[in-house]
């Protein structure tokens, strides 16, 4: 072993010869305890390096720790090729992508925040009644001797309990599967009568003894006698039953009580009042104290129980237990929904499809039909007789008037009356038929969407339950538990609990989530946002030792919210971790402790490591593209002209949905228009949602629904456009036989080239026998894969290339088919840069493959597999093809301008994964697509792109409720000169603007 390696071996991770991929030999020492970032251009070797070779080893280490039974159910992970690790600790890695698809996990779930706030309203939590509202709760002895020794020293209390002990009947469980444990308490059904066999029998039946309530009474009083007690108590009489004649003062209809002592309160009588109590609590489950009367006043009676019930109606409850608390086990989840929060039923949506019309003017849908027009009139009596305004939008009515029309009052039966009458009457053809029209998916009306049964609503912390409290943004949350007010017992319990609940909702402030909520489900997360959160959760569990590997965490973070990315992260590396991340942010570059550089090019022409060391190191190496970047030598410049809007643009009104009230927008086409703003601005929600819906529908585009009018007033321009495309990041194929080549329809002419050539056309070859896709000239063993899976049971499944094409996919008779000395598996191999000079003279092909170099793709290989794409680069082919449609292909085809010309492209972050020079590379494609007639609309935090964007929408200002409005509009110089704009603060650096204080202070003082 080197002596280099074995010096460094304890402070750092080695890495020798590091292959894996296009990695060509990088040597390399990763130091621990500290931030380091791996950077490059796209394709370079970043993820091949800190995902492929050091996260991959660390883990095929850990798992071949383990016994081979437990093997088979890890994940498999393959050796990577590098000649020497070490000083490897337990890896964990963090990708930028969002993989849960379980409608139950939300991100209190995700974050492990729900599983103290069950432990915390099950321990703390004050417990209602579910009929009466009163307060559920088990009287301790200690509090009773309290309670009484507060009382007038001298007062004459009487100790008392019932004669016959109180059964304590658990009230049930609603539609709970599980039998109640308590069930023997209940009635047994009666049974039916049955025939007696003979008249013997039915002699011996009647006459067998029936005991009666009086011989009851007495084998109880017998009982009490033999324990000592021998008074009664009733109405304020004491009765002595050492004789039966006694008894005959007792009225038996009323309640009566066995006297247990006769106290004056004093501090001395404590262990006595103790003693009554225990005696009640054994003898009859309960405990009553009445003062004798003294005056006119009457007596004072004060009840306890020893049962967990409720203090006004008596009704007993199990006491809460955590899992009370969870919508993914039936005891706590809502029978109704079964804790999914909605059910198939009547959607408000479809009942009241546009909230921007009011109730005069029809915003009831099922009331403006014809034959139930006239419940539109007694809803209109009714909302006049209780003050609900009809000339008001239905979404500007209260919540309690909206539930009032919903629920109905006195002879008015409201929305839900109205559907439940024809719910009886379904038998009717036409009634199913109108029915239909407005069932869907809708908040469960049982448990009204908090997933949650009646009795876990029913308890309170601070006067929410653990739903409402669960609903309450990040911010919101963190401001409830810090101002919880707990006695000192709850405390003591509760003190570990909050600490824990916390100190979680500050991590996910920090990483920038304040805007979400705690119920969201984890399903409707961006790759970015679930990135964070398991970053978030990783720094609550306070790992230390511990190697992270995180993928780009800036990805969907505005420049103001990075400084508090790199602040968690500096938290988690000075717990005593080592952190690598992939990115490409500047903030997050310039924040490393060491900074790792591969390149120089993509692909084939990258994979050697150009500079490691401190960013100042970097930024000085002349090796370094990065460090050109970062220390300003090389930058992508401000365009020197602006498009300006024209007529033509896009008239957005009335945008309501999520946190979006109301929204107005302008959008003009035939430019380049970012939308920007913080996290959870309410970007992605009018871009994707709103408008590329609403542009599907008023296009009549494949996949478009009609719902989609629904989430905004108006849509005006759209006749000038033809179609709307959103570039997205989701995979071009599903399967290995999906490659860029045959996205763009490239390999069409390719294979056309080859069954032109001599020797194909001497064996009858056609461009069909050189597809891997269909039976013919592929392999018949791997039918076209080229590889062949052997399962290992419980070692890592083995891919071998298959053995009759021996990898090559074709028959042999195709393969001695050839083009320029290389056959049609040589020219798949191929990256687009070499198959750009192959194919030379062939426009048809060079024309398709040429749009992949200009996205900066010119590393691909022409067959790589599409599975094996990042997301990046499959927006990016996306991108290619759309530039290869605009573009004019031979003669007689149309030119660019018809091709292209009226359609809208939408990108979501396209900016993901790229370098500053791809960036560059990538603007370049922007224009090409502008200049073919269309019209970009990108979703962007990239400074770069935004300071080269002909107008920008910034929205905000804030994320969740305190965001969804439009903050800005313009150019980005003018959006540069607005204050309340996040986005305007860091673009006047961008734009070489001096800070706007400065620039105010300057206007002052002039």
């Amino acid at each position: 072993m080197p002596a280099d390696v074995k010096a460094a071996a304890p402070t750092s991770i080695v890495i020798r010869g590091a292959r894996t991929h296009n990695l060509k030999g990088v040597d390399v020492d990763i130091p621990h305890n500290a931030l380091t970032v791996v950077t490059g251009v796209s394709g370079s070797g970043k993820s091949s390096l800190a995902f492929d070779t050091v996260y991959a080893e660390g883990q095929r280490r850990y798992v071949e720790s383990l016994s081979a039974y437990a093997r088979q159910f890890l994940e498999r992970i393959e050796k990577p090729d590098v000649d020497f690790m070490d000083g490897l600790a337990p890896a964990i890695a963090i990708k930028q992508k969002n993989q849960t698809r379980n409608p139950r996990s939300t991100v209190a779930t995700a974050t492990e925040i729900y599983d103290y706030m069950r432990l915390l309203f099950a321990r703390c939590g004050t417990v209602t009644c579910i009929h009466c509202g009163g307060i559920v709760r088990r009287d301790t002895v200690d509090e009773i001797a309290t309670t009484l020794l507060e009382m007038e020293e001298g007062t004459r209390v009487y100790a008392l309990f019932p004669i016959e002990p109180r059964p304590i009947t658990l009230e049930p469980m609603q539609e709970f599967l599980p039998a109640s444990p308590d069930a023997e308490t209940q009635p047994a059904p009666a049974a039916k009568p049955k025939k007696l066999a003979n008249k013997k029998a039915d002699k011996a039946a009647a006459a067998a003894p029936v005991l009666d309530v009086s011989e009851k009474l007495k084998a109880r009083l017998t009982e009490l006698r033999t324990r000592g007690y021998n008074r009664l108590f009733q109405n304020g009489n004491i009765v002595e039953f050492s004789t039966p004649e006694s008894l005959l003062e007792l009225d038996f209809s009323q309640p009566i009580y066995v006297l247990g002592d006769r106290l004056s309160v004093s501090a001395d009588v404590r262990s006595r009042i103790v003693d009554a109590i225990e005696t009640g609590y054994r003898e009859a489950n309960e405990i009553v104290f009445q003062t004798a009367p003294r005056d006119e006043s009457g007596p004072v009676r004060l009840r306890f129980s020893s049962a967990f019930e409720c203090v006004q109606c008596h009704r007993a409850y199990r006491e809460p237990e955590p899992r009370l608390f969870s919508f993914n086990n039936p005891f706590g989840a809502c029978p109704r929904c079964q804790g999914f929060g909605n059910t198939i039923d009547f959607d408000p949506k479809l009942i009241v499809p546009d909230e921007s019309k009011t109730l005069d003017e029809g915003a009831i849908a099922p009331w403006c039909t014809p034959k139930y027009r006239a419940h539109h009139g007694e809803m209109k009596r009714f909302a006049q007789a209780n003050g609900i305004p009809l000339k008001t939008p239905w979404y500007d009515l209260t919540p309690a008037q909206q539930e009032l029309l919903w629920d109905g009052k006195g002879g008015f039966s409201g929305i839900r009356g109205f559907f439940a009458h024809l719910d009886t009457k379904k038998y009717k053809l036409h009634v199913r038929v109108f029915l239909s029209k407005y069932r869907g998916y809708a908040p469960c009306p049982v448990c009204k969407g908090q997933r949650l049964r009646a009795e876990a609503r029913a308890v309170l912390l601070q006067g929410r339950n653990i739903c409402e409290a669960a609903g309450l943004t990040i911010t919101g949350a963190r401001q409830f538990f810090d101002t919880l007010t707990l006695s000192p017992a709850q405390t003591e319990i509760a003190g570990k609990i909050l600490e824990e609940v916390r100190q979680r909702i500050s991590f996910l402030e920090q990483v920038g989530l304040e805007y979400l909520t705690l119920d969201r489900l984890s399903s409707t997360l961006s790759g970015g946002e679930s990135q964070r959160i398991q970053l978030a959760t990783s720094l609550g569990s306070r790992l230390v030792g511990a190697l992270y590997v995180l993928d780009e965490p800036s990805i969907g973070l505005h420049s103001r919210d990075t400084a508090r990315l790199v602040r968690i992260m500096h938290d988690l590396r000075d717990l005593g971790n080592t952190i690598l991340v992939v990115e490409h942010d500047p903030d997050v570059i310039t924040a490393a402790d060491r900074l790792i550089d591969l390149g120089p090019g993509a692909g084939e022409l990258g994979g050697k490591l150009l500079a490691a060391g401190t960013v100042p190191e970097v930024e000085a190496d002349p090796n370094s593209l990065t460090g050109k970047y970062l220390s300003g030598r090389v930058q992508i410049p401000v365009p020197r002209e602006r498009r300006e809007p024209g007529r033509e643009m896009l008239k957005l009104r009335g945008a309501r949905i999520h946190n979006l009230r109301g929204v107005d927008l302008d959008i003009p086409l035939g430019m380049l228009c970012c939308v920007t703003g913080v996290s959870g601005s309410g970007k992605s929600t009018i871009v994707h949602q709103v408008l590329y819906r609403g542009l599907q529908f008023a296009l009549g585009m494949e996949g478009a629904t009609s719902d989609a009018e629904k989430l905004y007033r108006e849509l005006g321009g759209t006749q000038n456009l033809r179609e709307v495309v959103m570039v997205d990041q989701s995979p071009i194929g599903r399967t290995p036989r999906s490659n860029p080549v045959t996205y763009l329809k490239a390999f069409d002419a390719i294979r056309e080239l080859f069954a032109a050539q001599p020797d194909a056309r001497r064996k009858s070859l056609t461009a069909g026998s050189f597809s891997f896709n269909v039976p013919g000239g592929r392999c018949d063993v791997c039918e076209g894969d080229g590889t062949v899976t052997v399962e290992m049971q419980f070692l890592a499944d083995v891919e071998l290339p298959c053995e009759e094409c021996g990898g090559t996919r074709y028959k042999a008779a195709i393969l001695d088919v050839k083009y320029k000395n290389r056959n049609i598996h040589d020219v798949l191999n191929m990256t687009v840069k070499d198959a750009l000079h192959y194919f030379a003279g062939h426009p048809k092909i060079v024309d398709r493959l040429q749009v992949l170099d200009e996205v900066g793709l010119g590393y691909v290989r022409l067959g790589q597999s599409a599975t094996t794409l990042s997301g990046g680069e499959a927006q990016r082919v996306k991108l290619a093809a759309h530039l290869a449609s605009i573009r004019s292909i031979g003669s007689g085809k149309p030119d660019a301008k018809k091709v292209g010309s009226r359609v809208l492209y939408i990108l979501d972050e396209p900016t993901t994964g790229l370098h500053f020079a791809d960036v560059a590379t990538l603007l370049q494609a922007f224009r090409k697509l502008i200049d073919g007639g269309g019209s970009l609309l990108v979703i962007e935090h990239n400074m770069d792109v935004i300071k080269s964007a002909d107008w920008v929408i910034d929205m905000g200002p804030e994320g969740g409720a305190a965001g969804g409005r439009v903050v800005a509009t313009g150019t980005p110089e003018e959006i540069a000169r607005v204050p309340e704009s996040y986005t305007g603060r860091w673009l006047r650096a961008s734009l070489g603007m001096p800070p706007l204080e400065q620039t105010e202070r300057t206007d002052v003082a002039a």
